[in-house]
């Protein structure tokens, strides 16, 4: 059945030197770049190489991030569009917003 979402999720890694969740993809990265704004997780923007769009990775990633903050009792600011569409769908994490620093 090709790999599960679960063992997907197993090979995004917190690159914490350069401020990004990254899924390797050959030779390249799928990433969601985030900043620290007070205790804060402010995530900027997502990119995915356009070889492997359409496939979800995108979305992995966004749960990685939020589960990563649920996890760790963080608040999050969204900057990234992607993120805050993922959030429309996925109303379960809308707690994590910080409300008092929205756009």
């Amino acid at each position: 059945m090709g790999n599960s979402t679960n063992n997907s999720e197993l090979n995004i890694i917190n690159n914490t030197q350069r401020q990004r969740f990254e899924f390797p993809v050959d030779d390249d990265f799928a990433y969601l770049e985030y900043r620290w704004y007070r205790k804060n997780l402010a995530l900027m923007h997502t990119e995915v190489p356009r070889k492997v769009q359409g496939k979800g990775i995108a979305g992995l990633l966004a749960k990685f991030a939020l589960d990563y903050a649920r996890k760790n009792d963080i608040k999050i600011m969204v900057y990234c569009p992607y993120v805050a569409a993922y959030l429309k769908r996925h109303p379960e994490y809308a707690d994590l917003v910080d409300r008092n620093y929205q756009q």
